[in-house]
């Protein structure tokens, strides 16, 4: 099967959508089949593609460092927040598209570029796969104060063209037949239950983090308002707490201001963000605009006992008091409060913990992804017996 994957974002980008979109390609590169990925450019003066080679020229700048094609279409910083790019039109989407002569376009959180490829699917049609990942109906709340219901239409617009739109959760598919979309089923997200693991659990990084064996309670992600990174400011004047930060964003100088006491370590990535993961003793998210919440699920897989508000994602990860504890979103004393019961009960924590990385062990991106493969081939034979 040929499968183009047309993302908003994609490695280097460190966020959801890039991850879980690497994860897809991957995975359908190790089953046999041939991806194509087409994702905004990064920066001028950043990184060069890998190798020279690949398709004509027309099709856009090549990223050979990957075993599968990866077309840079150019792009522009979002204003605001220059981590995130947004592509510009190109006709080289298209041509990406037809050369590769895909059976099925798989569109990533669609929006600026999605919806472009989803123009491109209709035109030479081809069946599509939109994926929601992103609550830009919030962000938009979020960063312009404005715009919710713009940016709402625009999802609908694009999901309602696709033979399919697949939710992360519960609550996003809510979410999505709230707002009129047609076709959805749930699709959620795998976890790397090799990599994020207790073993990795480092005393060494430990002692460094807190000299004085204070509770490591750790967030990690993106530093950004919607994020809501700032409920933790009390947890870092208690006695006894070692609040660590990891991640990077524009709230950052902020958030460095209002927790003077807190443990920035920047941004992690792979085996390194796996010891940091194990090596909490509590793990606290508090943005309540996730989708799905992938770190959840990697903090569950490190046998870390999970804080998380009552709100979207999160909501189908954590098992109330079994799996993890979930509190109102946006309220800090509840933050404060749960990490205090954390705190004083050892056992908890260790249940809490157990139970969480025995609830992730089924969910390895091989599962994820040949549920993603069963879509795909529902949609073909859909398409077949529509044309027979």
């Amino acid at each position: 099967m040929r499968v183009a994957i047309v993302t908003e974002s994609f490695p280097p980008d460190i966020n959801g959508v890039a991850h879980c979109t690497l994860q897809t390609a991957d995975h359908l590169h190790r089953r046999g089949h041939h991806p194509l990925v087409i994702a905004p450019a990064g920066p001028p003066g950043g990184p060069p593609p890998a190798a020279a080679g690949g398709p004509p020229e027309s099709q856009g700048e090549m990223d050979r460092s990957h075993p599968y094609p990866v077309v840079r279409i150019p792009s522009l910083p979002l204003p605001g927040y220059p981590q995130v790019r947004v592509a510009l039109p190109s006709r080289k989407l298209a041509a990406a598209i037809t050369s590769h002569g895909s059976d099925v376009v798989h569109l990533a959180s669609p929006f600026v570029l999605g919806a472009r490829g989803m123009t491109a699917a209709l035109r030479l049609r081809i069946p599509a796969v939109a994926v929601y990942q992103t609550d830009l109906g919030s962000y938009a709340r979020t960063y312009l104060g404005a715009g919710e219901n713009a940016a709402w239409r625009r999802i609908r617009a694009v999901h309602t063209a696709a033979d399919r739109t697949l939710a992360p959760s519960t609550a996003a598919a809510r979410d999505l037949d709230e707002h009129g979309v047609p076709r959805i089923r749930l699709w959620p997200r795998g976890v790397d239950t090799e990599r994020f693991h207790p073993s990795r659990r480092d005393p060494e990084l430990r002692r460094s983090l807190a000299p004085g064996g204070e509770l490591i309670v750790g967030y990690i992600g993106r530093l950004a308002p919607e994020k809501n990174v700032e409920l933790l400011a009390p947890l870092s004047e208690l006695p006894g707490i070692q609040v660590v930060v990891v991640g990077d964003g524009p709230s950052e100088p902020a958030l460095r201001a209002a927790m003077p006491t807190a443990r920035f370590l920047g941004r992690r990535t792979g085996d390194d963000l796996a010891r940091v993961f194990a090596s909490l003793d509590v793990f606290a998210h508090t943005g309540p605009q996730e989708t799905f919440c992938q770190t959840v699920q990697e903090a569950q897989a490190s046998g870390v006992p999970v804080i998380a508000p009552a709100a979207g994602g999160p909501l189908d990860l954590i098992d109330h008091g079994r799996t993890g504890l979930l509190v109102p979103p946006g309220d800090t004393t509840e933050v404060t409060d749960a990490v205090s019961l954390l705190a004083a009960d050892a056992r908890l924590r260790a249940a809490l913990g157990h139970a969480g990385r025995e609830a992730v062990e089924g969910r390895t991106w091989e599962a994820i992804g040949d549920q993603l493969i069963d879509h795909y081939t529902e949609i073909l034979a859909a398409r077949t017996a529509v044309a027979a």
